[in-house]
């Protein structure tokens, strides 16, 4: 019988729970619809639920009738995203990762003291957008080690790098490793910008791929700390794939495999992994242990908006 090593911690963080807790509380409240801008979190089965129990996801604040109420994502958004809000009297909660807006603050702390900010992160996610947007002009996206070459400021003597929250920790170690040798008086974040969950999901599929000949990350397409996931069971030399579900899993890879590794993405819910735990003890997988780097107790309120009523 072939051997599952499951990942602890793995599937939802706190700041996903609460987000998706947001649009719950808010449709209890005040019954569909419920606007939600963007995906809530980075989910297909998440997504997927919400809007059958009546969120309508939309790209824009336009797309939103008039005086209704919106939801704001996990990922967090720029000032002027509250000002369009505004201008259309939309009602706003904001489901923003309290982890995200310690980013954004740091932005503008920095941005204020009249500092260039190197923000590392992924092009075009939606996270990086809107800690760009807390200081239009002032935050330079750097992509990865290759960028850092191309980068120019206003004064390399004020200079401060941040950090796109669900990165992997070696790869944000290195970037910010070539960027403070071209400038040596860069200053680091108050604090970790790599959220506490990622870190700890990353420990743990480091952990399990070290023993496994395959790691199975359950997580959707869009979902960069997912993708994250992956490429550090790649790092340790485990084969590994993303699943969206039990759905994903091709029995081709299984082939001379005794163990397995499996995680999810913080954007995961664990009954996914359920899901794929069930499958692979069909296909001969029945050993299931549970391999734990450390115990999350975190857990954030829900917006003020949502708490009385």
């Amino acid at each position: 019988m072939g051997t599952v090593l499951l990942a602890e911690p793995r599937a939802f963080c706190a700041g996903v729970a609460r987000a998706v807790k947001t649009v719950e509380r808010a449709l209890e409240l005040h019954g569909a619809p419920v606007y939600v801008r963007k995906q809530i979190v980075h989910n297909r089965h998440v997504v997927q639920r919400l809007e059958q129990a009546g969120a309508v996801f939309v790209e824009e604040a336009d797309e939103v009738p008039e005086g209704a109420l919106m939801i704001l994502s996990a990922h967090g958004v720029a000032p002027a995203v509250h000002e369009q809000a505004a201008a259309r009297g939309l009602r706003t909660v904001d489901a923003t990762c309290p982890l995200v807006t310690k980013v954004h603050r740091e932005a503008k702390r920095f941005a204020d003291e009249g500092f260039d900010i190197l923000l590392i992160g992924q092009t075009g996610h939606e996270e990086v957008i809107g800690t760009m947007g807390q200081a239009p002009g002032r935050v330079h996206l750097v992509g990865g080690a290759g960028d850092v070459g191309s980068v120019t400021v206003t004064d390399p003597a004020k200079v401060a790098w941040l950090a796109q929250t669900t990165l992997t920790v070696h790869e944000t170690e290195q970037t910010a490793a070539l960027l403070r040798q071209r400038f040596p008086l860069l200053q680091d974040p108050p604090s970790d910008d790599i959220c506490y969950a990622a870190q700890n999901r990353q420990a743990a599929v480091r952990q399990v791929a070290a023993e496994a000949d395959l790691v199975l990350v359950v997580g959707s397409a869009n979902s960069h700390n997912s993708h994250c996931l992956v490429d550090v069971a790649r790092s340790c030399g485990s084969s590994a794939h993303l699943i969206d579900d039990a759905h994903g899993i091709q029995e081709e890879w299984l082939a001379g495999v005794q163990v397995i590794g499996v995680s999810a993405g913080a954007s995961a819910p664990e009954d996914c992994v359920d899901g794929v735990v069930a499958r692979l003890a069909l296909l001969g997988f029945g050993d299931v242990r549970t391999v734990a780097v450390t115990e999350e107790n975190q857990h954030f309120a829900l917006p003020r908006e949502l708490k009385a009523g």
